[in-house]
């Protein structure tokens, strides 16, 4: 059995590691400036964060038409047998529904839609599993079978560094905003039951993400390896620096860093940091 791997642009897997496990992407878009970018197409996420400082206006996003991920699915199809499409949470985007319905319209091959719960790199970090086992000729069923038993050991905690991005997105409550932004806390977010909710309320930003080291530190005693992504909105110097850090802790954790791309990162806003790992 032949199995196409696709997910979308939110997972923010590099292009070359893309072309080299032959994952598929459907990107998502931004407005920012009142221009119309499909995100890691033809917005970069250095420029993304410039457009936004330029312009002081909140920027909107919006999930893939079903269409672009009907036309991709059938194309697809005419060369393998099963199609696995890695999303992020159905709980924050429309667009793991949107490659249900397109999977229900696609003759040829059979897909299976795969909800991350998460987003960002840790969402690639399923798509990239996804592959490998599909390079190894191993049935779809068995794929997702595995990103399910994944979900059993994958973390994810964030910080944004100003809650009104969120508030403003409708991704978190007015009211937990306000009391965000009153106490000058910053909040350790996480994903439960597929949306974003505040996880531990800390003070500064440095214990936040102390905190964030606890926690995969609890985890990292407990499997033998694990495999770990460092996630920043346009802080590349501070993200090196924790990586280092960590990567003494913790010699068991393998350590990729990332970053929150346009459309994550209207939702964070700039200076965001995040961890997520999972067992490898």
């Amino acid at each position: 059995m032949k199995t196409a791997i696709v997910t979308d642009s939110t997972s923010y897997l590099p292009k070359e590691v893309r072309d080299e496990w032959d994952i598929h992407m459907v990107p998502l878009s931004v407005i920012v400036g009142g221009h119309a970018y499909e995100e890691e197409v033809n917005l970069h996420v250095d420029e993304f964060y410039r457009l936004v400082r330029e312009g002081g206006e909140l920027p909107k996003t919006s999930q893939p038409p079903v269409g672009q991920f009907t036309e991709l699915f059938s194309r697809l199809a005419k060369d393998y047998d099963a199609i696995i499409s890695v999303h992020l949470s159905s709980g924050i985007s429309g667009t793991y529904q949107g490659a249900v319905q397109a999977g229900q319209m696609t003759e040829g091959a059979k897909v299976y839609a795969f909800d991350s719960e998460t987003s960002c790199y840790v969402q690639g970090f399923y798509a990239l599993r996804a592959a490998k086992m599909a390079k190894q000729s191993i049935s779809a069923e068995d794929i997702m079978s595995e990103l399910e038993d994944l979900k059993l050991s994958e973390r994810a905690y964030f910080m944004a560094d100003d809650l009104s991005h969120l508030q403003r997105g409708g991704r978190l409550s007015s009211a937990q905003a306000l009391i965000g932004g009153l106490l000058q806390i910053k909040p350790l977010l996480h994903f439960e039951n597929k949306v974003i909710v505040p996880f531990e309320k800390i003070r500064t930003r440095k214990k936040a993400m102390n905190r964030i080291v606890e926690l995969l530190g609890e985890d990292a005693a407990k499997y033998e390896k694990l495999e770990a992504a460092i996630i920043h909105a346009n802080r590349p110097l501070e993200a090196e620096e924790w990586r280092k850090e960590m990567a003494e802790k913790f010699p068991n954790v393998e350590f990729t860093i990332s970053y929150f791309g346009p459309v994550i990162g209207t939702h964070l806003g700039e200076g965001s940091m995040g961890l997520g790992w999972m067992r490898k």
